[in-house]
């Protein structure tokens, strides 16, 4: 790898055409920590509503009720899912660091003209649209890292780049305990929309187009001089491979990769289930359980740290034997220490035992992730990533609703626990059924 080189010249053969741009060769250095940071204003944004919906509530400068604030941020979801679903497509059509940069600038600016909304439709509408970058910052980011990951360590870079959606999501909850109650609502909106003033200027400067695209769109005298620059395997791809055959949904559901395609989106449904509904509903799962609200509060936060430091072994784990082992062994972890959350024990004992688990249960989804970056070819590897997220983001929407539907009939605790726990099991279950890349060369299945 090259650290710190100024832009030099792509060889001759790099520019096959004199309309086409000149690659962005700098540091590799680079590259992680713009998409981290992208991942990390996506975290910030995908859970600032729910860290000001109590002031907007209380004092009601739009009028909203509490119905209303659910629609805002279901409006939200549903961009998102359908942000993912096209933007990973688009994505592979027209590059990564394109892609990417047009999610932040997309969702920055809508974030920021949320601060302005005069009305809950309003609000609703901008919350929809941001969710749309929202949607497609996450996957796109994922398969930029993972195709600039040193050679067998794609797992690691996917987890890594997932810890900014965690670090965002903390300092959402941090900033909005000091900025709602000293501003308003309207201040974190703009908040979390000024880091991209910084952010897009870089990653114009700084952030290469992958290789793999490059390739994959037959750019290869392009593709071999970043590669070269950047330190990286370029992988082989057949003359005429991607003008002839299948892409997209359609490759996704063709014979030999429906099988894995499926299972994939039952595991990020399951994933995400898991994520929105803990998150939204643990501490009155355990405040049903009679533990106080200060330690309920404390049970989000701590999970939450967990997930943070589960990712960082994760990864390194699924680099050693495989996305899909990894995955499938937490996931069954996950279904075995949530079913546990409903033995009663000490504080300290709970606490630890809910760290744990939220090194597991965040993990999980991230892993199945690492697995469709890690066996998809770069020219269907956004959009299998987008699709992997858009179908999560209905999980995303279920969890908080089986959440609340247990307890409204007064069984959140112990029952919601060992509901969360079957959804783990059947994630692991799914992802028992998928095969590797290397499997999927020797025949369809």
């Amino acid at each position: 790898m090259l650290m710190g080189n100024p832009a030099r010249p792509a060889p001759q053969a790099a520019s096959s055409s004199s309309s086409r741009a000149r690659p962005v060769l700098r540091s590799r250095a680079w590259v992680a920590p713009l998409c981290w940071i992208a991942v990390l204003l996506d975290g910030f944004d995908a859970v600032v509503l729910g860290a000001v919906l109590p002031s907007m509530l209380e004092n009601n400068d739009l009028g909203m009720t509490t119905a209303q604030g659910t629609a805002v941020a279901t409006a939200g979801l549903v961009g998102m899912m359908l942000g993912a679903l096209t933007m990973g497509y688009l994505t592979d059509r027209l590059g990564r660091r394109k892609m990417l940069i047009g999610a932040v600038v997309l969702f920055s600016l809508l974030t920021f003209a949320a601060a302005f909304s005069p009305s809950v439709l309003v609000l609703g509408l901008l919350r929809f649209l941001a969710g749309l970058g929202l949607g497609g910052c996450l996957p796109t980011a994922i398969a930029m890292v993972t195709e600039f990951a040193r050679l067998g360590r794609g797992s690691n870079a996917t987890t890594l780049v997932m810890t900014g959606y965690h670090v965002g999501a903390v300092l959402t909850a941090a900033l909005a305990i000091v900025v709602v109650r000293q501003f308003g609502w309207q201040e974190m909106f703009v908040l979390g929309s000024l880091p991209a003033l910084v952010l897009v200027p870089l990653m114009l400067v700084f952030l290469p187009e992958s290789p793999a695209f490059l390739a994959s769109k037959g750019r290869t005298a392009e593709a071999r001089a970043v590669a070269e620059h950047y330190g990286l395997h370029l992988e082989d791809h057949a003359p005429g491979q991607e003008q002839t055959g299948k892409v997209g949904a359609t490759m996704l559901l063709s014979t030999g990769w429906r099988r894995n395609s499926v299972a994939i989106w039952i595991a990020s449904f399951m994933g995400l289930l898991l994520v929105y509904g803990l998150n939204t509903w643990l501490p009155q799962i355990m405040r049903a359980a009679e533990y106080d609200l200060g330690n309920s509060l404390g049970f989000l936060l701590v999970l939450n740290v967990g997930a943070i430091v589960g990712l960082t072994v994760a990864g390194r784990v699924a680099d050693r034997i495989t996305p899909r082992a990894a995955g499938i062994i937490w996931f069954l972890g996950s279904a075995v220490l949530l079913a546990a959350l409903a033995i009663k024990l000490p504080v300290l004992g709970i606490y630890a035992m809910v760290f744990v688990t939220g090194c597991f249960v965040f993990s999980s989804q991230v892993l199945v992730y690492a697995f469709t970056a890690a066996n998809h070819p770069p020219r269907v590897r956004a959009t299998a990533l987008g699709m992997s997220a858009g179908v999560g983001r209905l999980g995303a929407i279920s969890g908080p609703i089986i959440g609340g539907t247990l307890l409204t009939a007064g069984l959140a605790y112990p029952w919601g626990f060992f509901a969360f726990a079957a959804v783990g099991a059947l994630g692991g279950l799914a992802l028992t059924g998928t095969r590797t890349r290397q499997d999927l060369r020797e025949g369809p299945g």
